[in-house]
C-alpha cells in the first residue's frame, strides 16, 4: 500500500526522534551528576582523613555485593570519579560543560590533558563539534591544542575586520592523514581523495562547514574558470573557497584566489550573506613569506597547509612548554 505524500507522518517521526534525543541527554546528565556526587563524597572524606585509599576498595566491593549486576563502580572508576570532581569543582565556567559530554569523552579529556587550559579547550570543542569518541582521540593524537596555541591561523587583516571570529574557525594546518596520500601525489590525487573522504574532511574543517561543490564553474567575461572546492560556513554566514596546491605557498597564488572571491561576491553570494573567504591549502609554507603576503592583501584570505601525517606530539608539547616558560619570564620582567 502506497503512503500518501502529505500524511504528516514525518512530523510524528520527528517528534519521536527529538524526544529520544532529549531522553538520552537527560540520562547522560543524570549519570554525570551521579559520578560528580560520588566523586565529591570520596574526595571530601579522604581530604578529612575519614577514609583512606583502602576504603575505596571496600566501597567498590560493597556496591558489587549490594547492587549485583550494577557495572561501572569498580575501584579504578571510583577513583576516576574523585579525580573528575577535583579537576572541575569550583570552576563555574567549565563544570557545566562536562554534563554535556558522555562519561567516556570526559575520561579521555581528563586523562590526556596536561592542565586546566587544555581540558577546557577540548571540553568546549567536543561539545561544539559533537565529536565521537574516536574523533576526540584523533584530535588528541593530532595535538590540536598545542597547534592552536603555537600556530594560530594565518589570516589577512580583512578577514579579521569582516569576520571577527574567523581566526577561531580556521586552522593553520589541516590533518589529512586519513587520505593515505603517497609521496609525490598530484593536485588531482589530493582533490579526489578529499572528495572520496568528504565526511571526514568536513569533520576536520568543523561542524559549521557545509559542502557546496567541487570544480565549481566561475565565468568571467568570455572565460571559464573552475574553483577547486566551495563550502558554506553557517556561523560566519559566508561562502568559503578552498584552492589546493601540492607545493609550497607562493605569493602569486593570492592573486588568483582574490579573483575567485570577487567573482563569488558579485555573481554567487546571496544578498543576506557576508563576503566570501578564501583558503589556500598548500603542502608547505614559509610563515614569514605568508606574513608578508597577507599583510597588504586586500582580500579576506588565509593560508594553511595540509599534513599527510600526524605531527610529533611530544615535540609540540615540548615547544608549548618552552612557550609558556618564555611568556612567564616576560610577564615577570614587566612586573
Amino acid at each position: 500500500m502506497n503512503t500518501p505524500v502529505d500524511t504528516g507522518f514525518n512530523d510524528v517521526v520527528q517528534l519521536i526522534v527529538s524526544a529520544r534525543q532529549k531522553a538520552v541527554l537527560a540520562v547522560n546528565r543524570a549519570l554525570i551528576d551521579l559520578y560528580w556526587q560520588i566523586g565529591a563524597v570520596i574526595s571530601k572524606k579522604i581530604a578529612a582523613a575519614e577514609w583512606g585509599d583502602g576504603v575505596v576498595t571496600q566501597l567498590a566491593a560493597h556496591i558489587a555485593q549490594t547492587q549485583p549486576g550494577l557495572r561501572g563502580f569498580t575501584r579504578p572508576n571510583l577513583f576516576r570519579m574523585r579525580q573528575f570532581y577535583e579537576a572541575y569543582t569550583g570552576d563555574a565556567v567549565v563544570s557545566p560543560l562536562v554534563r554535556q559530554l558522555p562519561w567516556t569523552h570526559n575520561l579521555i579529556i581528563l586523562s590526556q590533558s596536561k592542565g586546566p587550559q587544555e581540558r577546557e579547550f577540548y571540553l568546549r570543542l567536543t561539545a561544539q563539534e559533537k565529536w565521537s569518541k574516536r574523533e576526540l582521540e584523533r584530535q588528541f593524537d593530532a595535538a590540536l591544542f598545542e597547534r592552536a596555541v603555537l600556530q594560530p591561523a594565518k589570516v589577512s587583516p580583512l578577514v579579521t575586520q569582516m569576520h571577527p571570529g574567523a581566526q577561531q574557525v580556521f586552522k593553520d594546518a589541516y590533518m589529512v592523514e586519513f587520505l593515505a596520500l603517497p609521496d609525490g601525489h598530484s593536485e588531482a590525487d589530493l582533490h579526489r581523495g578529499l572528495l572520496g573522504q568528504l565526511r571526514t574532511f568536513l569533520t576536520e574543517l568543523g561542524r559549521d562547514f557545509c559542502f557546496v561543490g567541487s570544480e565549481v564553474p566561475v565565468q568571467v567575461g568570455q572565460r571559464d574558470f573552475a574553483l577547486d572546492l566551495l563550502f558554506f560556513h553557517r556561523g560566519l554566514n559566508c561562502l568559503v573557497a578552498i584552492e589546493l596546491k601540492v607545493g609550497r605557498f607562493e605569493p602569486e597564488y593570492l592573486g588568483k584566489l582574490s579573483f575567485y572571491l570577487e567573482a563569488l561576491d558579485r555573481d554567487v553570494k546571496k544578498p543576506h550573506e557576508n563576503p566570501a573567504i578564501g583558503v589556500l591549502l598548500c603542502a608547505s609554507k614559509d610563515d614569514e613569506v605568508v606574513e608578508y603576503a597577507l599583510s597588504r592583501s586586500a582580500s579576506p584570505a588565509l593560508i594553511a597547509q595540509y599534513q599527510t601525517h600526524l605531527p610529533d606530539k611530544a615535540l609540540l608539547q615540548a615547544k608549548l612548554h618552552e612557550f609558556y616558560l618564555m611568556n612567564a619570564a616576560g610577564t615577570e620582567g614587566e612586573a
